[in-house]
């Protein structure tokens, strides 16, 4: 786990960085229960823009490529 975002004194979503490796990293699953983060994301460096909304509840951590995510976080 590379980084956790916390939003009002509570995990809200982690991020595993990788350079182009789209594999969820199993480490990101087991995070994401023992910490009760809403959103878990495996942000991919070299991938394309892709206009999607990361912050749609899913069941399941997201590949995001690094330019969507950050794009939403303004």
């Amino acid at each position: 786990m590379d980084f956790v975002v916390v939003r009002d004194g509570r995990p809200w979503f982690l991020v595993e960085a990788k350079y182009g490796d789209d594999t969820i990293s199993p480490a990101l699953n087991l995070y994401r229960d023992q910490l009760d983060a809403p959103f878990a994301f495996q942000v991919v460096l070299e991938a394309d823009f892709v206009k999607a909304d990361c912050f749609v509840p899913r069941p399941q951590p997201l590949v995001v490529p690094a330019r969507t995510l950050l794009s939403q976080l303004l």
